[in-house]
């Protein structure tokens, strides 16, 4: 993008374009006509200014090898090139725009324009006004916000869950608080009868340190016999818990469908057809609207070069696309009836709706086959997942399996040496200390019992408060799941909202301009949105369409309503160009676009273009519109003219 010295005056320079050697002009901000009669160029210098802007619908001269356009305005100079290599025409430069798609649409209302055609002939409006909004990138938010939802409702739910589970850990507490405090009290009585029964008994210094020892000793081991006894419940519970995962993994890998390798191969290797069969008829779609544009420039009188993409080989292409039909090149000099012409571009446009559909058929499959390839591959990475967690327990089990057999070797040695130590205590005097043994053996298992449920205790205070922890997080997501909900609300309603706001922005604007323009017998012009079924694929599918409502007003002064084929060509051409201009405001184009392009408005009379120009030039910074000399008059002598020809 060249720098320039301007401000808002544009500045056009145009070469080897359309029907134009070369020709340069400027213009101010506001309405422009181009005049002259018809073969004049000015459909050519329109599709040039276009070009410059983004747009591809402008075509190298069919006998030059290279052309260029260049705009300056606002200080930047925007340029197309064109080029001829072996017969096809390559375009480059630095546009305006990136992408011209809502323009073409919206902005550059030329006779072929694709909105203007579809209201002349009561064509569905709803694909047009919905083309500009990415609705693909809505759907895969909304998909997106509702998986958020079902996981914070999730996390609700399980909150829900640990609220009870709480309760029952409160419980658990107190009882194990109560337990502790009573088994406390008990210990505390035994050690005291203990230490009486001690007392009573007489014996010498010696022997009684050695009975001490003997005593601590066995204590000793049975604290080593009941750890390890714990030890080996606790071993025993992680088995259990691994041999009921891993049955219930066996039975969901055995639920599991074999490897979908081939089915997959298979997909892949459709879905490769598929879309190249699609790129193949939108190639197709692309050259039948480059085919009928150069017939309507033609038509017109103002197109002299062939549609970009075309060769010299090509002169019957139009035949090839429709075998059966007999299409005269308009290279050859035959003469032909103008309507003769007009019916094969209507077969062209039928045949274009017949792809435009084949593609939509096509698009369907790919996307069943795109969600099938989906699932199987999901399932193909669960079944690995469960075959590798199987291994996983399997490794698991056998390492907790040779720890349940050490644990219960060692427990049998520690239950002899327990038994040893015993008999040994008893042996030394068995008639005066039997009873000291088996009252240390009580108070022995009254700690080992107090220290277990002083554990359990710890235990359970510890889940309290990670539940605690939990719960305190249920104000932070019930505050998200509000918001992912008005979210996934304002998501769901958007297209519609779009929808409504086109309707009422076209509506609006028709009543504008039908008072403007003062049309007798048409009381009113609107859109109204409506659903019906159809088939999308091998889907039934229920779509929203936008039907064209028109009201008359009788000589009696009463309303009926009518169909938009009963309108008069002159009335049809309003009712487009103004859904067109609706479109315009409607998507903000003015914020992007600040071109408005103008042709084919032969069929209004001159009085009404003047007011029809009028209220365009309210709604846009540039307004060209190429004119015959006798509709020009109409137009207000302060618009600037350019006299093209």
């Amino acid at each position: 993008m060249d720098t320039v010295e301007s401000a808002e005056v544009v500045e056009a320079d145009v070469r080897n374009v359309g029907g134009i050697d070369r020709t340069r002009c400027t213009f101010e901000p506001g309405v422009t006509v181009l005049t002259g009669e018809n073969a004049t160029n000015r459909t050519s210098f329109l599709t040039s200014l276009m070009a410059a802007l983004g747009s591809d619908r402008a075509t190298l001269k069919s006998d030059a090898d290279e052309g260029e356009v260049r705009l300056s305005f606002d200080g930047e100079t925007y340029t197309r090139t064109f080029e001829r290599t072996d017969g096809r025409v390559s375009t480059g430069g630095d546009p305006y725009l990136e992408d011209a798609t809502v323009a073409d649409l919206f902005a550059f209302l030329l006779e072929s324009n694709e909105a203007r055609r579809a209201v002349r002939s009561g064509s569905d409006l709803r694909e047009l006004v919905m083309r500009p909004v990415d609705t693909d990138a809505i759907r895969a938010e909304i998909d997106r916000l509702e998986e958020e939802k079902r996981r914070l409702d999730d996390e609700l739910a399980d909150l829900d869950d640990l609220e009870a589970e709480r309760a029952d850990l409160v419980d658990e507490r107190t009882r194990l608080a109560n337990e502790i405090e009573d088994a406390e009290a008990d210990l505390e009585e035994r050690r005291a009868e203990l230490a009486e029964l001690d007392a009573s008994v007489e014996e010498s210094k010696s022997h009684r340190e050695r009975r001490q020892e003997d005593l601590s000793e066995l204590e000793s081991a049975r604290e080593d016999l009941e750890r390890t006894r714990r030890q080996l419940e606790t071993e025993r519970e992680s088995l259990d818990s691994l041999h009921e995962e891993r049955a219930e993994l066996k039975e969901r890998r055995e639920e599991l469908p074999d490897d979908p390798g081939g089915r997959l191969d298979e997909i892949e290797s459709e879905l490769d057809r598929l879309r190249e069969h699609k790129n193949s008829l939108e190639s197709t779609i692309n050259q039948l609207g480059r085919i009928v544009q150069f017939n309507e420039s033609m038509i017109e009188g103002d197109g002299e070069a062939p549609v970009e993409g075309l060769t010299e080989r090509d002169d019957d292409v139009t035949a090839q696309l429709l075998p059966d039909d007999e299409v005269v090149c308009w290279t050859c000099g035959s003469e032909v009836e103008e309507s003769a012409i007009e019916g094969t571009l209507d077969r062209l446009r039928d045949l274009r709706q017949e792809t435009v559909s084949k593609r939509r058929e096509v698009s369907a499959e790919i996307d069943d086959l795109s969600e099938e390839k989906g699932d199987l591959e999901s399932t193909r990475e669960e079944r690995e997942r469960v075959d590798r967690r199987l291994s996983e327990l399997d490794d698991e089990i056998e390492r907790r399996t040779g720890n349940v057999e050490e644990l219960e070797s060692s427990i049998d040695d520690l239950e002899a040496r327990v038994e040893d130590l015993e008999d040994t205590v008893r042996e030394r005097d068995e008639r005066e200390y039997e009873e000291v043994v088996e009252r240390h053996r009580a108070v022995n298992e009254l700690e080992f019992e107090i220290e277990s449920l002083r554990e359990d205790l710890d235990a359970v205070e510890d889940e309290i408060a990670e539940v605690d922890t939990r719960l305190d997080e249920r104000e932070e997501i019930e505050a998200r799941r509000e918001s992912v909900d008005e979210e996934l609300r304002d998501q769901r309603t958007r297209i519609e909202r779009l929808e409504a706001e086109m309707v009422e922005t076209f509506n609006d604007r028709m009543a504008e301009v039908l008072s403007l323009l003062d049309y007798d017998g048409i009381d009113r012009i609107w859109l109204e949105p409506r659903e019906q079924e159809a088939r999308d694929g091998r889907r039934n599918v229920t779509e929203r369409v936008f039907d064209l409502h028109i009201v008359r007003r009788g000589d009696d002064g009463g309303v009926y309503e009518d169909a938009i084929e009963t309108l008069s060509e002159s009335e049809r051409e309003v009712a487009g160009l103004v859904f067109a201009l609706a479109g315009y405001l409607a998507h903000d184009l003015d914020e992007t676009v600040p071109f408005v392009v103008l042709d084919s408005l032969e069929a209004i009379d001159a009085d009404r273009i003047g007011r029809l120009l009028e209220y365009f030039a309210d709604h846009t910074r540039y307004l060209v519109v190429a004119l015959l000399d006798g509709d020009a008059q109409a137009v207000d002598d302060r618009h600037e003219r350019i006299r093209m020809g």
